[in-house]
């Protein structure tokens, strides 16, 4: 099916991470690939952009004949390009189930959870390439597709449980948590979907030993736990964590398989780095030449992603869930030990934001200080009836909200890190923010 270079790929919502990242495969892997979106600037189509992949504005006139048609999940049936595909006879494939065919040819290695699947994906993806051929799909817009590929590394998202279109060779699960909830129904429900996905594994699962759901998990093949307790199979020891990364030593079943320094911050890093160390043990890697790999590792986009503006460090993150919330925080207390933590939130979803309120408070409150922005919601929601400032309330350390007309209350902070977090448009923020900066302290000299 998808030998046939002359076939042209369209693409209904190509600026959307995984749709992007697929599209950059297919490209560099020589298939002629289009696309279509809104109009607004989205993060992820500078590399579309760089490719020359044509993008153009949603219109049912894009589709023509011969085309084969890849929907992106966001998108349903009844989308004006959808509609034209179908009424032309041409085939729609929705973006899961094109992967699930087209990871078959390879040795495919699924990183999936609640939480950790973008960075734990990249990384996987920079040490594989380093060592053998490797094609990669990562959930923060970035694709490519080696024409020798044997591995193929890919992020792979529970929501709808659109995993279960995929029958990896191996999955790395980092963790089982409840979000989602305008879809699963309970904690359960998605450890229910999780199980289902661990039945399809062909090979081997590598799955975080400090989760209780994922120790619950049964499988056809070898589950390999990893973590820093005595009772996982991968053990990290002898951790050292400073403000240039993290250093360890790593076990297997009791036996030192190597020493590791990761450029990276927080626990959950580590935690994320022992899930590949693992896999490319299993897969017999040289463990020397994963090491070297791992120390060139620079990370994700929209993950703590740093500039300094004036005497702030300024990050963005796409953290939008409790515990990616601690993460974050986590990570930039080890960077920045002596420097103030100011957190700007922005809650995306109604429905999330309501079933998460208290825990949302809770994280929030480890920073040093925390602004908010409005909810951001869901086109699949309605608001029903959470506002910002019912999270504010319930926040310690400040709650003030925001506006991105007068960010100016972020102002009164100096030699700080300030922390941008949100799956929504809080970039918005940030950019009035650092204009707003750099205007008033150069002025102010």
């Amino acid at each position: 099916m998808h030998k046939e270079k002359d076939k042209l790929y369209h693409f209904v919502g190509i600026k959307g991470s995984g749709m992007s990242s697929l599209a950059l495969v297919l490209h560099e892997k020589g298939y002629q690939v289009q696309g279509s979106d809104i109009e607004q600037y989205c993060f992820t189509q500078r590399d579309l952009e760089k490719a020359q992949i044509p993008m153009f504005p949603f219109d049912a006139n894009n589709i023509k004949a011969g085309m084969t048609i890849i929907a992106g999940n966001a998108f349903s049936d009844d989308h004006e390009e959808i509609q034209a595909a179908l009424k032309m006879g041409l085939p729609v494939i929705r973006y899961h189930k094109f992967i699930g065919e087209f990871i078959e040819s390879y040795t495919s290695i699924a990183v999936t959870g609640s939480h950790g699947k973008t960075s734990t994906t990249g990384l996987l993806a920079h040490v594989l390439a380093g060592i053998a051929p490797t094609s990669y799909l990562i959930g923060d817009g970035t694709g490519h597709g080696d024409p020798e590929a044997t591995f193929f590394a890919f992020e792979a998202c529970e929501y709808r449980r659109h995993f279960l279109a995929y029958a990896p060779d191996y999955a790395i699960m980092t963790n089982i948590d409840f979000d989602h909830p305008d879809y699963f129904k309970s904690i359960e429900d998605v450890a229910e979907a999780f199980q289902t996905l661990a039945n399809q594994v062909k090979k081997g699962i590598f799955a975080f030993g400090d989760d209780k759901y994922l120790r619950q998990v049964t499988a056809n093949v070898p589950i390999y736990y990893y973590g820093i307790n005595d009772d996982d199979d991968f053990q990290a020891k002898n951790i050292k964590r400073t403000t240039s990364g993290s250093e360890f030593e790593v076990y297997y079943k009791g036996k030192e398989i190597g020493h590791f320094l990761l450029p990276a911050f927080g626990l959950h890093n580590i935690f994320n780095s022992l899930s590949v160390i693992a896999a490319s043990y299993i897969e017999g890697l040289d463990m020397a030449l994963v090491s070297e790999e791992m120390q060139t590792f620079r990370g994700v986009k929209r993950r703590f992603s740093e500039k300094i503006v004036d005497d702030m460090i300024v990050v963005d993150d796409y953290a939008h869930h409790p515990a990616e919330i601690s993460a974050t925080i986590d990570g930039a207390r080890q960077k920045y030990p002596d420097k103030e933590i100011i957190a700007v939130f922005q809650p995306h979803t109604f429905t999330r934001t309501i079933a998460l309120l208290d825990e949302f408070a809770a994280t929030l409150d480890l920073a040093d200080q925390v602004y908010l922005c409005d909810i951001f919601g869901s086109a699949r929601e309605s608001q029903g009836n959470v506002k910002i400032e019912d999270l504010g309330a319930k926040i310690k350390k400040g709650g003030t909200v925001i506006t991105e007309e007068n960010v100016s209350p972020l102002l009164d902070y100096h030699n700080a890190v300030i922390i941008f977090m949100g799956a929504g448009d809080v970039q918005k923020f940030e950019r009035s923010y650092e204009t707003l900066l750099s205007s008033t302290r150069k002025n102010s000299m």
